[in-house]
């Protein structure tokens, strides 16, 4: 893309006061840094924007004041979610603007490194955005350059917005990001509130497929025409987004989605998630979430749903709605597989290395003497499967007397299958999804987890693990939460089969169980036993 061209160097300090120290991302005539205000002794982010001639500075002038005014405005009207500018300066040409410094990474980076969103990430991402437009669609205001690289993703909080006020600030460019822009900005018409949907639009298309709706092609000219002229590429990952987007990407502004419109179509998406419908289920409808370890309970299947959305279940997302009781995703999504367990499961699973044994040996070992035989306490009844093949074509050898619970299902979408049995504290859920992420630890870090979070008495044990499992790309999630009074620990792995298909198991107990020797040889009988349907 057309880079600014404005004498700049990492050893001057802008306007005697900011020193650059490295470029976050570049965009048509505009380049964000990352640097430092050396009077403060704290850290900044500068943008950098060619300015047209300007003799006389008085479209400088009108340029500063305006970005401010703007800056200021929006501070106000949406707090937290917009980059504070504190600064503003024409330098050589160019004109700088100083945002207060954004824990975040911008989401066109985020993109690069991951390729794509699930659907679940993608409208929640898409909803935050619509609040800032909102806003400032209310006010009669237009950010006109919204794009991934205006657009900051943080660990915790909501998304933060940058770039308001720069559009119409200076003359030229016309847009920053021409493959985001709207095909009234590509023919240079007035533009309004339906060219920021567009940009909304746009951006949702890349975060599920992965590139732009129209690509950047060998100049901004190239790719303003192609967004005006050519037929939109129909989305073919966009799932339960795909009306959504279609309907944000119409040429005519006049036929785009209206803001409600789009606010109840992603809410739809977000709240179609079985982690969030479980979460809202009666609790007494959720037995065996007492259980604490590694089980798949319902609402382990909720979040856990959710963590099967991470690798599986975001087809569940719309099932999980209707599911018969399943509150209380904290506690069902408490249990995990712990590294243990899991390194006893299959031998597919080459990404877990064993935990290291000790190798120092003394060069000539002391001799012990050995101990005197003593008898040995009874050893634990082994428990006895039988194989259990579901309706749905999955099998699996289970505890004998174990049942399936519960079964909700979405047409072809979805389903979710709770097993157990009568008086059994412990859980297996089993999701499958036809619209799941390519990217199972992502899936459980950012779209199952956050969930789980907000029950307050989460605890995630030790790290997201990718792994592979009978061959398959996975993920595990362990953690603590709380269900009815009682501490239950659970496991979910989440497994991809290809073409959006996926599926998650999750096992739960109760957290003072989870060591028993039942507990595990069970978990490690279900893990090496499970088959899916083509199997």
């Amino acid at each position: 893309m057309t880079m600014v061209k404005a004498h700049v160097s990492t050893h001057e300090l802008v306007a005697g006061r900011y020193r650059l120290l490295e470029v976050l991302h570049r965009e048509t005539n505009r380049v964000c840094w990352y640097g430092e205000d050396v009077e403060a002794g704290r850290p900044c982010l500068l943008t950098q924007i060619g300015l047209p001639p300007d003799p006389d500075g008085e479209s400088s002038r009108r340029a500063i004041a305006r970005v401010l005014r703007m800056s200021e405005t929006m501070g106000r009207l949406c707090p937290g979610r917009l980059a504070s500018i504190v600064d503003a300066v024409e330098e050589y040409g160019t004109l700088w603007t100083v945002t207060e410094w954004i824990e975040g990474t911008p989401l066109g980076e985020v993109l690069e490194r991951e390729g794509t969103f699930s659907h679940v990430r993608a409208a929640r991402i898409g909803l935050e955005l619509l609040d800032v437009l909102e806003a400032g669609h209310g006010q009669g205001i237009t950010h006109g350059e919204l794009s991934p690289g205006q657009v900051f993703v943080r660990d915790k909080g909501p998304v933060v917005v940058t770039g308001f006020g720069l559009t119409g600030a200076t003359l030229a460019p016309r847009v920053s990001a021409p493959s985001y822009a709207s095909p009234e900005q590509a023919r240079d018409e007035r533009i309004g509130p339906a060219a920021d949907l567009w940009a909304l639009g746009a951006m949702l298309y890349t975060m599920v497929e992965g590139r732009p709706p129209f690509r950047d092609r060998d100049s901004p000219e190239t790719t303003l025409k192609g967004v005006d002229r050519l037929p939109l590429r129909s989305p073919v990952r966009a799932g339960p987004l795909t009306q959504t987007v279609q309907g944000l990407l119409r040429k005519n502004s006049r036929e785009r989605l209206n803001r409600q419109a789009v606010r109840e179509a992603l809410v739809r998406v977000v709240s179609e998630d079985p982690d969030v419908a479980l979460a809202s289920a009666p609790r007494s409808r959720m037995r065996g979430l007492t259980s604490g370890g590694p089980r798949w309970s319902r609402r382990t299947m909720a979040a856990g749903t959710a963590l099967a959305v991470v690798t599986v279940a975001v087809a569940v997302v719309v099932v999980a709605r209707e599911l018969p009781g399943g509150s209380d995703d904290s506690a069902t999504d408490a249990a995990t597989p712990r590294p243990s367990a899991s390194a006893s499961v299959p031998a597919a699973q080459p990404s877990q290395a064993p935990a290291p044994t000790p190798t120092a040996q003394s060069p000539t070992p002391t001799p012990t003497p050995t101990p005197t035989p003593t008898s040995a306490p009874p050893a634990a009844p082994q428990p006895e499967f039988q194989h259990y093949t579901s309706p749905q074509g999955f099998s699996v050898s289970l505890p004998e007397g174990w049942e399936a619970l519960s079964t909700t299902k979405q047409d072809d979408l979805a389903y979710r299958v709770v097993l157990g049995a009568k008086g059994d504290p412990r859980t297996l859920a089993v999701t499958y999804s036809t619209r799941v992420g390519d990217d199972p630890v992502a899936v459980w870090r950012d779209d199952v987890e956050p969930r789980l979070q907000q029950s307050g008495d989460y605890q995630r044990i030790g790290e997201i693990r990718a792994t592979t499992y009978q061959g398959r790309e996975a993920a595990d999630l362990e953690w603590l939460a709380t269900v009815d009074g009682t501490r239950v620990r659970t496991l979910g792995r989440g497994f991809l089969l290809g073409s959006g298909q996926g599926f998650s198991l999750r096992w739960t107990t109760p957290a003072s169980d989870w060591d028993d020797d039942a507990n595990q040889q069970t978990l490690d009988t279900i893990l090496r036993t499970f088959r899916v349907p083509s199997d």
